[in-house]
């Protein structure tokens, strides 16, 4: 009888301890709903459906003086630097029909781009005092935008001549970063 009994155990025992496992497995509930936060920047604009062999890559453009998310259809996503390579060739012919500019010509020189430990560094050139530009803003936050939405990059740092440099927010304030998407929402907009 001792034997039926520890065997009947044994075969009760893998069902007791996967139920325990289940019940510890779960996420508690709450008493009451709570507000969920929406993600931070702008909803990109839907691209049209995936060619075979191409990849999407988000590009922050102006439009009506605010920065809008837009997708293209690209042959390779590439690092950081060619991704920043795309976005200052400016926006593309349908992009420009639908209304999208650039504030990055005359307002930043850009020389080059890096990731250095899940960050992208932005080397760039000081402008002259001829440039006439005043929307530095727009043309940092395009470069901050569009390099954030990468998923290997937690920051965007700007450098000059190999030191930090301290680029102007959407409020206004200047920092040396690390930037993101989220240190330009007063200039952000729905497409």
């Amino acid at each position: 009888m001792t034997r039926r009994v520890s065997s009947s155990r044994r075969w009760l025992l893998p069902p007791v301890v996967a139920l325990l496992l289940l019940a510890g497995c779960g996420v508690p509930a709450d008493e009451q709903p709570r507000a969920v936060e929406p993600p931070f920047g702008p909803p990109a604009v839907p691209a049209a459906s995936s060619a075979p062999g191409r990849v999407e890559q988000a590009f922050c453009l102006v439009r009506a003086g605010r920065l809008v998310r837009v997708v293209r259809q690209v042959d390779a996503a590439g690092g950081v630097d060619g991704h920043l390579r795309r976005l200052l060739a400016g926006p593309d012919d349908a992009e420009r029909v639908a209304g999208f500019g650039t504030a990055l010509p005359g307002a930043v020189h850009v020389l080059g781009a890096r990731l250095v430990d899940g960050r992208a560094q932005v080397e760039v050139e000081p402008l002259g005092e001829e440039s006439g530009r005043s929307d530095e803003v727009l043309a940092y936050g395009q470069i901050v935008c569009t390099l954030d939405s990468r998923p290997d990059v937690a920051g965007v740092s700007f450098l000059l001549r190999g030191r930090p440099l301290e680029v102007p927010r959407a409020d206004g304030s200047l920092s040396s970063g690390p930037l993101t998407a989220a240190d330009y929402p007063a200039v952000t907009g729905p497409d």
